[in-house]
């Protein structure tokens, strides 16, 4: 793609049928765990906000999908990420192994209780 993509539809459209699906399907579950996240393009990438702060990213590579629940969401589940290349921020999910699509559902709700509680402490203050 020569230039930015504007929706995460459009992303998804750049790619393989097997990567346009596995994208809609993470795409899916993120909007079941968060129906009410913004869906837009940031960094390039798919992202969902609440509150206008970032719930999670995710995008397509050559060989892997790249999701990211930030660094909380990668301490939180490190031993469930063992045997997945993670960095800071990031997780790889091989395209050639099975995507674990209730783990990302898993991320995505400690997201969404991690935003919510920021939230609720800022109101407290």
């Amino acid at each position: 793609m020569d230039r930015k993509a504007e929706s995460i539809e459009e992303y998804i459209s750049c790619f393989s049928e097997e990567v346009q699906t596995i994208l809609r399907k993470i795409q899916i579950c993120i909007q079941t765990i968060a129906p009410d996240a913004i869906q837009t393009i940031s960094y390039g990438i798919p992202t969902f906000k609440r509150d206008n702060k970032p719930l999670v990213h995710f995008a397509a590579f050559k060989n892997h999908i790249g999701f990211y629940a930030l660094p909380e969401g990668n301490i939180a589940f490190a031993e469930k990420l063992k045997g997945y290349k993670v960095g800071k921020g990031s997780i790889q999910f091989p395209l050639n192994k099975p995507i674990p699509f209730e783990l990302i559902e898993e991320m995505v709700q400690f997201r969404v209780e991690e935003l919510k509680n920021s939230r609720m402490s800022k109101n407290l203050d």
